[in-house]
């Protein structure tokens, strides 16, 4: 066992001659979290999770997976794509059968069956003939029946309905919290990563912009009002700044006190997660033990 889910340092990956998904990323993933990795669209966040499942090699940097190469930690990594990939042929039962030929000695049965459990659906059902969310609720059983160390999720619950994703995500939360599974989920639902997750990936341009803990990342974070021009939030960093009526709203990160004429709160993840999206241009932050150990050593 390790410490360590996923490291990177100067991670890239470049698809032809001009178009780099990734670029120069460096973060550190500890061991038994449930991490959001969120952003726009095209930022990199597929091609990370594809990357640390083992399907592809960076052009640049290095990527290590519980403590070795993707390539060799592929049997205790579980990963479900966007589109789902199954064996159409098959029925549901067949799909789980194969799942546990392919897993022996690991398969844990009472997982998938968890995750099937509410669906509704009948075991003899080829997979050709289900709807996005009935795969969808398949491909997770698969992968939790795996009973993996680290699962890798590409927005695994977009095709499903609210009550659908609601009972996906309890029983993927109980599933981690009772074997320590490190889960990596990409979505671009906020509300349901703050519930669920308890640390964050920030992913943009290609570039890791926020990388730690949640609770760290808020913390190092404040949203004052106040009288402008925004030079008065000097020497604090002004992550982003608007005008709001007479006044000026902004997500700083504090460099010591802040004014007594400033009104200052606590961001939630989704101002925080919303300003940094729409300043691209803001210094990245990596909270404490998200830093890559070499770049610790070397700093």
């Amino acid at each position: 066992m390790t410490d360590t889910a996923i490291e990177a340092t100067a991670l890239t990956k470049r698809y032809g001659r001009h178009r780099d998904a990734l670029k120069d990323c460096a973060f550190r993933l500890p061991a038994g979290r449930v991490c959001a990795v969120v952003g726009p669209n095209g930022a990199g966040k597929s091609t990370l999770l594809a990357l640390a499942a083992g399907l592809g090699r960076p052009t640049d940097g290095t990527l290590t997976v519980l403590g070795t190469s993707p390539a060799k930690a592929r049997a205790r990594v579980a990963y479900v794509a966007q589109d789902k990939p199954l064996y159409p042929q098959l029925t549901i039962a067949d799909t789980l059968r194969l799942g546990a030929e392919l897993n022996p000695g690991r398969w844990d049965m009472a997982a998938a069956e968890r995750v099937m459990g509410g669906g509704g659906l009948d075991p003899k059902a080829r997979v050709r003939t289900l709807s996005g969310g009935q795969r969808t609720r398949v491909a997770l059983a698969v992968a939790l029946g795996k009973r993996a160390e680290l699962l890798l999720l590409d927005e695994p619950m977009a095709d499903l309905d609210p009550l659908a994703r609601h009972q996906l995500m309890g029983a993927l939360m109980a599933v981690a919290a009772e074997h320590g599974t490190t889960v990596v989920m990409s979505s671009h639902i906020i509300g349901e990563l703050a519930e669920a997750c308890d640390h964050l990936l920030l992913v943009s341009d290609g570039r890791v912009r926020l990388g730690g803990g949640i609770d760290d990342l808020i913390g190092a974070h404040r949203l004052v009002t106040g009288r402008g021009p925004v030079d008065r939030l000097h020497p604090h960093i002004v992550v982003e700044s608007r005008a709001t009526g007479r006044g000026l709203t902004a997500l700083i990160r504090p460099e010591g006190p802040v004014g007594d004429d400033w009104d200052v709160q606590e961001p939630s993840l989704e101002e925080l997660l919303l300003a940094h999206l729409r300043t691209p241009d803001a210094p990245p932050l990596l909270s404490p033990g998200s830093t890559p150990r070499e770049l610790e050593v070397s700093a």
